[in-house]
């Protein structure tokens, strides 16, 4: 539970009702031009990046991934 996140994502959602999400640069532009009555903004930009896909991870890389735990949870 992130209440920051929590706040924007029923802005966001309010922010595009009614919008046709025709591309991901309109999602895009609807997303960077949300704000709350607060005065959060939102920064959103397009990743266009390749990324591989089908990797394959042994457990010992599993394992020495630096992951800690929050003390949130």
């Amino acid at each position: 539970w992130n209440k920051i996140e929590h706040r924007l994502f029923s802005q966001i959602t309010r922010n595009w009702a009614g919008q046709p999400l025709r591309t991901h640069q309109i999602i895009v532009d609807l997303i960077g031009k949300t704000t709350t009555a607060t005065g959060l903004t939102v920064q959103c930009v397009l990743d266009t990046d390749d990324y591989p896909t089908g990797l394959r991870y042994t457990s010992k890389d599993i394992e020495d991934l630096p992951i800690t735990r929050h003390d949130f949870h």
